[in-house]
């Protein structure tokens, strides 16, 4: 059984003053209830905020890995073919881990977060993952980026030790919309341009961009180890001529080397990876059994390139135990003020100053070692 709800009059008022209001004892005052409003929108707005994801990733500083040891019980790196020598102390890669990004979210209590530690960073999300790709595509080109920097770390350690290291330049991925995408295939090796002979990946391009854009530029391709010529048409791209295509890099050794990174993507520590190859190739300790980290991109020229989430590498390198770090010159702006407590930072611009940098540092004599100040 309920009770009706009372209505102003169901009583009559104190004797004496017909007609006055009664309070009702159900009723809540005006601040009660806006108190209670206030309530139940505070939850709402806290529930929204752990459930609305943000256009934004935070980076944070991530794990070191030695490169002369061993990950998830497997050697990191093996050499088949080639006489191998004992190393000693550490050559760290380092690692940014980032939330965020297709498939995931990041909400207003993340940003909270991130901002109050000095070691984290609140980036827009489209400067590391164009809009509209999947966390597949993202995973799937890390992946390839990977693959990509241990060739190139490979060849460059091998040719400084004096391998002989066959580089064909082929075409990686054909962008949908190329002019010429009916003509050209992915996997097609380019080995000359214009009847002229190319020996790189800029070598093509510097010979395509001389064209007009819409003019027409002769390939000669190897194709399932056939010759082809391909008259392919160029178009408009930042201003200069271009095919449309990806270029990549396909390496012959003369000797099996395989990099064990388990599931770090990107191409960051490939400068890492081509000192361990060759320390591993040459005798005594290239360390002299240092703990030394860094990052760079390395490519078959054995020039370092800058890489994203220095500050954080730093920090995940300190963490990890590392005094020295090796830093590529392109980030020194980011790497100036940011260097914690006890780490010394060498800047390198190629692979023989990284491999000098570890050197002097194995010798104790690292006073004259470039840093991003000197």
């Amino acid at each position: 059984m309920t009770t009706p709800p009372h209505q102003q009059g169901d009583h009559p008022g104190p004797a004496g003053a017909t007609g006055s209001a009664v309070t009702d004892p159900y009723r809540l005052s005006r601040k009660s209830t806006v108190s209670l409003v206030g309530f139940f929108l505070a939850i709402a707005l806290g529930a929204l905020s752990v459930m609305v994801g943000l256009p934004y990733v935070i980076m944070k500083p991530g794990p070191i890995t030695n490169t002369l040891g061993k990950l998830s019980g497997k050697q990191l790196i093996t050499v088949s073919g080639a006489p191998t020598y004992p190393t000693q102390g550490a050559l760290d890669f380092t690692t940014v881990r980032i939330s965020g990004g297709p498939g995931y979210k990041v909400t207003v209590w993340d940003l909270l977060s991130a901002a109050i530690r000095p070691s984290e960073d609140v980036v827009d999300e489209e400067l590391y993952f164009p809009k509209g790709v999947t966390d597949k595509q993202v995973e799937e080109q890390s992946a390839a980026e990977m693959i990509d920097s241990q060739q190139e770390a490979v060849a460059v350690a091998l040719k400084a030790v004096g391998q002989k290291v066959t580089e064909h330049i082929v075409i990686a991925q054909v962008a949908k919309d190329a002019p010429s995408a009916s003509l050209i295939k992915a996997g097609d090796e380019i080995v000359s341009v214009d009847g002229k002979a190319i020996s790189d990946s800029s070598g093509v391009r510097d010979a395509v961009g001389a064209h007009k854009p819409g003019e027409s530029v002769a390939l000669g391709l190897v194709r399932d180890g056939k010759p082809v010529t391909v008259e392919a048409k160029t178009r408009a791209a930042e201003g200069r001529a271009t095919v449309g295509v990806f270029l990549g890099v396909r390496f012959e050794f003369p000797i099996d080397v395989k990099i064990n990174a388990g599931d770090v993507g990107g191409p960051s520590a490939g400068t890492m990876f081509s000192l361990a190859v060759y320390d591993t190739l040459t005798p005594g300790p290239l360390t002299g059994g240092q703990k030394i980290a860094g990052t760079g991109t390395i490519n078959a020229k054995g020039q370092v390139g800058p890489i994203g989430g220095i500050r954080q590498k730093l920090v995940g390198a300190h963490d990890g135990g590392a005094k020295w770090f090796l830093a590529p010159a392109d980030n020194c702006d980011e790497v100036v003020g940011h260097v914690p407590d006890g780490l010394r930072v060498v800047r390198i611009a190629t692979f023989e100053e990284a491999r000098s940098a570890v050197e002097a540092i194995a010798d104790k004599r690292p006073d004259s070692l470039p840093t991003c100040t000197r």
